[in-house]
């Protein structure tokens, strides 16, 4: 019974990422997190009331992390990447630098409203990206970011990954729920 669970939980967690996500996670070496509405909650660790208002409309998400020196990603797959977005319905709603990472932030949006939001972080030693099954403020995206930075599990996770002591960067895929 348990396996059967288990086998269930892995099968469906990638269900409503993008293909394109998912394509990035199965080529590349690096941290792959989901997380669902109640794990994301837990983020908030300071119990701010604008954080829950946040994330209030977010059902699942898929964060990856992905070490662009140890896996030779280039700026020829960015692009790709990004054209891979469009390809499934995906518009460019926002561009920006902050902090030394490029920003671009995707919007998939049926009959008027926000279905998915993908948000790429860009820097010259890795790249983030949060696709989301559900949208968020994007004035609040820094925000976000930092949340799931400073949480202390996840953020000791991307840490560790970053610094090469998530053993040895193996691809690593956590359901947090």
């Amino acid at each position: 019974m348990r396996i059967a669970l288990l086998l269930l939980m892995i099968s469906t967690a990638g269900w409503g990422q993008t293909k394109t996500t998912n394509s990035l996670d199965e080529k590349y070496e690096g941290l792959s997190l989901f997380f669902y509405r109640n794990t994301l909650r837990m983020l908030n660790q300071s119990d701010d009331p604008s954080f829950d208002e946040l994330i209030k409309d977010i059902e699942k998400m898929k964060f990856l992390m992905i070490d662009k020196a140890g896996s030779q990603f280039t700026k020829e797959d960015y692009q790709k990447l990004l054209t891979g977005y469009k390809s499934e319905n995906y518009e460019e709603m926002m561009s920006g630098r902050m902090e030394g990472r490029n920003f671009d932030v995707y919007l998939r949006e049926s009959g008027g409203d926000v279905k998915g939001t993908v948000i790429l972080a860009n820097d010259s030693t890795s790249l983030m990206v949060l696709d989301i099954l559900g949208k968020i403020s994007l004035s609040k995206v820094q925000e976000f970011f930092n949340a799931i930075d400073n949480s202390t599990d996840i953020g000791s996770k991307i840490k560790d990954f970053a610094s090469g002591k998530d053993d040895k960067k193996k691809k690593k895929d956590h359901i947090i729920d």
